[in-house]
């Protein structure tokens, strides 16, 4: 990626495309971010589309499936859901779409504290090498990156993207 992208412009299209996929006749969604890069994507998203209700944050260390492998992150924060979320319409946010695990751990997480009525997901990146058949609502950026290439998001002020080669 040789050019920064528009990362605002990236946010408002997203919130547009989720402010219309919230039916007018159901009541407003709750608006959930995965820890760290989708919390930062969430709180801006949130903002934009003046979500009443507070944002949700997850932090899905301990439902990851690689856990035992490459062991607790240091910086391991309790979520915060301070809603409940049976019944209720979620919009859970991250940074990139990769193998689709972490959707996989979130969406694990979030069942172990209700039962919602939809779960959408939006991120600002979506990239090649999917492992799992999990496909986001909305994306901001596709992105066709080799298997050795990875894309991080750093942040929060400002939100940037840089892709790096893996040894």
């Amino acid at each position: 990626m040789t050019a920064q992208p528009d990362i605002p412009q990236l946010l408002q299209n997203m919130a547009g495309q989720l402010t219309r996929l919230a039916a007018p006749d159901q009541q407003a969604p709750l608006m959930v971010g995965i820890h760290t890069g989708g919390v930062w994507i969430a709180r801006q998203l949130h903002q934009l589309m003046a979500l009443q209700e507070p944002l949700g944050e997850l932090d899905i260390s301990f439902y990851r499936d690689d856990f035992t492998r490459i062991g607790m992150n240091p910086q391991v924060k309790p979520s915060q859901l301070p809603f409940s979320i049976d019944d209720r319409h979620i919009l859970l946010i991250d940074d990139v779409l990769h193998t689709g695990r972490t959707i996989r751990a979130a969406m694990n997480e979030l069942f172990d504290y209700g039962r919602p009525a939809s779960i959408r997901l939006a991120v600002l990146v979506e990239r090649s090498g999917r492992e799992l058949p999990v496909e986001a609502n909305v994306v901001g950026l596709h992105m066709d990156l080799a298997a050795n290439e990875h894309v991080k998001l750093s942040g929060p002020e400002p939100l940037q993207l840089e892709v790096r080669k893996s040894q």
